[in-house]
């Protein structure tokens, strides 16, 4: 049996209908903080826990014959990272402790973790391998690369079998329009996009349009939600043979201008933009290499397209309105 804890939010719900279509037993664990009951699939079995309640995680294994855990409980706002790092320390870091000891306690020792690409931070160059020099520039990213260092720690002290993922732009909506992307505040472009063309939002703003890029937009790696999924399953299964991370994205980049455009042409209908001066903070590009992925976990994206990835992101904002 798998835990996937977080598996109530948007890439764990993903992640949970893939894995029981590939015939894995899971039990879900969430908070429900920031997920959705409704997104969890009803074939898996949903407990309510937390990693701050530490009995709430012993009775978890108590009473499950869990094998291995796949782990996306977090808070993972950047801004409000910065604005109170503690409640984000606290939560990821502390959270995850927890979660190992009652792992250890119960005698399992193997786990996938979503990590980010943020712990890298300003790039020094791209495409980014995981071998980049990792330099976090705010609480979010380095909460997950202290993750990261303690499981290393944990590996050579008590034995864990370890694999982190970092993403880079998790993006998109189930194939089928059954589940999708709901975050509360939303932060991601393309479904601040479509809410845009939508009528939901007045616009969209865009922040620097004078980057050193083609169309002086920044430039991202947007990798769809149900390849992330199937990575999380290929990772399960090397668990034993792999410690470490890994990166994931598709390795191609589009920029801010680009993903209106393709969104326009997806939905038919204009997006108004309102331009604004850069923010702070935001690289001119972040795109993966994904040899790794690939040469570790036998791992190909399916979705390359950007216009297939917001296509099923269209989808489920119509699915989602009416």
């Amino acid at each position: 049996m798998i835990l996937v804890m977080g598996g109530a939010g948007y890439i764990g719900s993903h992640t949970v209908r893939h894995l029981l279509d590939n015939g894995y037993d899971v039990v879900v664990a969430d908070n429900l903080m920031y997920g959705h009951k409704e997104a969890v699939d009803e074939r898996a079995k949903f407990v309510h826990a937390d990693l701050l309640d530490t009995l709430s995680l012993d009775n978890l294994f108590k009473n499950n014959k869990i094998e291995a855990v796949i782990h996306f409980a977090a808070f993972a706002y950047v801004g409000e990272s910065v604005n109170e790092p503690e409640k984000y320390y606290y939560n990821n870091v502390v959270g995850t402790v927890n979660l190992l000891r009652a792992m250890l306690a119960h005698g399992v020792k193997k786990i996938v973790f979503s990590s980010t690409c943020a712990t890298y931070g300003e790039p020094k160059y791209t495409p980014i391998d995981e071998k980049h020099n990792q330099a976090p520039i705010n609480p979010y990213g380095r909460t997950k690369l202290m993750i990261e260092q303690i499981f290393a720690d944990y590996e050579r002290a008590y034995g864990l079998e370890h694999i982190a993922l970092r993403y880079f732009n998790a993006a998109g909506c189930s194939a089928d329009g059954r589940i999708g992307e709901s975050h509360t505040p939303e932060t991601h472009l393309i479904p601040l996009v479509l809410k845009a063309i939508s009528g939901e939002r007045k616009d969209i703003k865009v922040f620097g349009t004078d980057y050193d890029t083609p169309d002086g937009t920044c430039i991202r790696d947007y990798i769809h939600v149900e390849d992330l999924a199937l990575a999380h399953r290929l990772a399960v299964e090397k668990l034993g043979n792999y410690n470490g991370c890994i990166n994931l994205g598709t390795g191609i980049g589009t920029s801010v201008k680009e993903i209106i455009t393709a969104a326009e042409e997806v939905s038919g209908k204009k997006c108004p933009v309102e331009y604004a001066p850069r923010r702070v903070g935001d690289p001119a590009r972040l795109f993966a290499d994904n040899r790794k992925a690939k040469e570790v976990l036998g791992w190909e994206p399916k979705y390359l397209n950007i216009k297939d990835i917001i296509q099923t992101a269209w989808n489920w904002e119509l699915k989602r309105r009416y």
